[in-house]
């Protein structure tokens, strides 16, 4: 698998096809077999990208703290050598926070964007002082390696709420990074960086210009649905589209997420394709 040299380490990464750039970016925990089902799913035509993090998959401990704002650097580093003429950005998680955060920062890189399930919009003028509190305790606990390790088979089974053998596999592999030194390491500088003034991205969202779309998993007991409307109201121009599944949406139902991944694409380079299922777009529903 080749790997690019970038300021937080090595980056292993995986590309297929050719044509216009799709990069995918994972859950913190999770690798870029995450992807795998909705990859099958692209059309001709398109170059798809999909990375493991510092400590996940392929790639090495890092070789800096695992940050948001390390992971952004990284990923604009992997861009800038392998998609100049920039790509679409696909997130989940904390991959969700680096593609927006990018698309802010270097939207000549970003040419369409999907947040999948993603962070760094959680707190909103309604919510309440005990859950910014309780947000904020459970990232301190995650960025201990002890509770990591113990909690994350009870954790992941509450965030996955996996039905499909793409949502066991990611499980699988989630449970097996937080068991490796470099991985539980990488997991929680992850959770650490959650703490962070920077994390929010609410105030520079409005700067995103790229057509975007927002992915949600309904039933999400990390970043539930709110989020997900928080980032819609704030992003111009987005979509929320909702798929009954929980943190990782493009495992449940990999087909709702390729059909609305290939309609950005589209509308970012001028085309007119769609998925191998053009079923899958119907079993996901837009909220406007």
């Amino acid at each position: 698998m080749p790997t690019i040299s970038t300021s937080g380490g090595s980056i292993a990464y995986d590309s297929r096809g050719s044509g216009d750039a799709i990069v995918l970016l994972p859950s913190g925990g999770h690798d870029q077999h995450d992807y795998d089902e909705v990859r099958e799913l692209l059309p001709s035509g398109f170059r798809s990208i999909s990375i493991d993090w510092p400590g996940h998959g392929r790639s090495p401990a890092g070789t800096a703290p695992a940050t948001e704002l390390r992971l952004a650097q990284v990923v604009e580093e992997l861009l800038d050598s392998l998609t100049p003429g920039g790509a679409v950005l696909v997130g989940n998680s904390v991959g969700g926070n680096v593609a927006a955060r990018l698309a802010i920062r270097r939207p000549g890189l970003v040419k369409g964007l999907v947040i999948i399930d993603g962070g760094g919009f959680e707190y909103s003028p309604d919510s309440g002082r005990l859950s910014r509190l309780a947000g904020r305790v459970f990232c301190a606990l995650m960025s201990r390696p002890g509770f990591v390790r113990r909690i994350y088979p009870l954790f992941s089974l509450a965030y996955t709420r996996p039905r499909t053998a793409a949502d066991h596999r990611a499980r699988a592999s989630a449970i097996a990074t937080t068991r490796s030194t470099a991985g539980l390491t990488a997991v929680t500088e992850i959770w650490r960086s959650f703490r962070l003034p920077e994390h929010d991205l609410r105030a520079e969202a409005g700067r995103i210009a790229a057509p975007t779309v927002v992915i949600w998993g309904r039933l999400d007991p990390v970043l539930p649905l709110r989020v997900g409307e928080t980032v819609r109201d704030l992003i111009p121009g987005s979509r929320l589209v909702l798929i009954d599944s929980g943190h990782l949406p493009q495992t449940t139902n990999p087909a709702a997420v390729a059909a609305e991944l290939v309609r950005v694409a589209n509308a970012a380079f001028g085309r007119d394709v769609q998925t191998s299922d053009a079923q899958g777009g119907r079993l996901a529903k837009e909220e406007r």
